[in-house]
């Protein structure tokens, strides 16, 4: 019988999994608290080199604190983390790069990385690597992208609801292309109050219609997986 996993949403972006005791956070960024997020940490998983996707000081900070903590992270943002790190007095090993098509385990999950690229912004803003997370085959984080994992559909969509890069047809298809048992929102730190219900609603809507349910989830709010 496989350990629940409890998944805790932080500002924008970023969730925390925690299984049997230990804990894997994805995308702590500028929209987040990130030392709250990152408390009892053990490995840290960064999608892309966006600021609202890795805020570089307190992840430093905390893995300065914390030496056995360590990062994965597409080459950009690897290497961003690396050059500071030797100031920030962290070993610049434990800055890991990582790209799609690739397996490993660590903090007790097992991984594995799809994707590839950024979502286009615009045809003048280049495009930058992207690397998704799925999370014991239940947790999918596209990070910004909306690449639709092969095989069996994951458990849980971390679902982006509003971006740059989006729009709101193309977050709902995504929905109903990866077929999950529940979309959980993120990505939501550019809405406000007003905007944010609408979203979620065409959200819920699509989400029921091809037999999923849509998990709200408030900053520092919980759902079991598993």
């Amino acid at each position: 019988m496989h350990s629940q996993i409890s998944l805790t949403k932080f500002g924008h972006a970023c969730v925390r999994l925690e299984k049997d005791g230990r804990r894997l956070v994805i995308d702590p960024g500028t929209f987040t608290d990130v030392p709250a997020a990152l408390e009892g940490v053990e490995h840290v998983l960064v999608t892309h080199e966006h600021a609202d996707h890795l805020d570089d000081g307190p992840v430093l900070a905390h893995l300065a604190a914390h030496p056995a903590v360590t990062v994965r992270a597409p080459a950009a943002a690897a290497a961003r983390l690396a050059s500071a790190a030797g100031a920030a007095g962290v070993d610049a090993g434990r800055v890991i790069a990582t790209g799609p098509g690739e397996e490993f385990e660590t903090a007790g999950f097992a991984v594995r990385t799809l994707g590839g690229q950024h979502a286009v912004i615009h045809p003048q803003i280049p495009v930058v690597a992207n690397t998704g997370y799925l999370v014991d085959g239940l947790v999918y984080h596209p990070g910004d992208s909306y690449v639709v994992p092969a095989g069996p559909p994951p458990d849980t969509l971390l679902v982006p609801l509003s971006a740059p890069w989006s729009k709101l047809a193309e977050m709902v298809d995504f929905i109903t292309a990866v077929r999950p048992r529940q979309a959980v929102p993120v990505h939501d730190g550019l809405l406000n109050g007003r905007g944010l219900p609408m979203y979620r609603g065409h959200a819920g809507t699509f989400a029921e219609r091809y037999g999923a349910v849509l998990t709200v989830l408030e900053e520092g709010e919980s759902t079991w997986i598993g």
